[in-house]
């Protein structure tokens, strides 16, 4: 089975610094490759997850999360093209947000006061849809969004991380090529 990991909160603002690529050469006898500087491989080779997050976990020089996802899941999602019917530009960044575990059902986001920006009450953050592990959603390409980002964890109450949309869509591109 085919795997996509996440590792949290790895390169950003100095700290939990790690080589992704280099973690990636050295698991190659997983099929793993890196995407990106922040912790972000797609695993070919048929492995179990206890044995990815095993070996994974022993080339990080700090404990971090590791998000393990079946890549059915991610395929699933993206068949569901949730951006759809959104708005786009430069100013707004699609992303997924992927929970270390299924979310319990029924989770919702009334707490628009984390989402608008006062005094103009333009949204900054919006959640479009929440997916099984993964919260899809939009922001603003301003400073005050991405602290807001950082309160969905807080909701959920579960460990979590975030991902560009085109980070997904090259896992895609990955994924269909084996």
């Amino acid at each position: 089975m085919a795997w996509v990991v996440f590792l949290r909160a790895v390169n950003v603002g100095g700290t939990n610094r790690c080589q992704p690529a280099l973690i990636a050469k050295q698991l190659a006898k997983f099929d793993i490759v890196n995407i990106g500087a922040v912790g972000t491989f797609v695993v070919r080779e048929d492995v179990s997850g206890s044995a990815l997050r095993a070996a994974i976990a022993r080339k990080l020089p700090f404990k971090c999360e590791i998000m393990i996802c079946p890549a059915k899941e991610i395929l699933d999602l993206v068949r569901k093209n949730p951006f759809v019917r959104q708005p786009s530009g430069p100013d707004i960044t699609r992303f997924v947000t992927i929970a270390a575990k299924a979310l319990r059902a029924g989770i919702r986001f009334d707490l628009p006061q984390i989402f608008i920006a006062s005094p103009a009450r333009t949204w900054l953050v919006k959640i479009i849809a929440i997916q099984g592990r993964f919260v899809l959603g939009l922001y603003r390409r301003q400073m005050k969004a991405i602290s807001y980002l950082g309160k969905i964890e807080k909701r959920l109450g579960v460990p979590v991380t975030t991902r560009n949309w085109n980070t997904i869509e090259k896992i895609l591109k990955i994924l269909s090529s084996s």
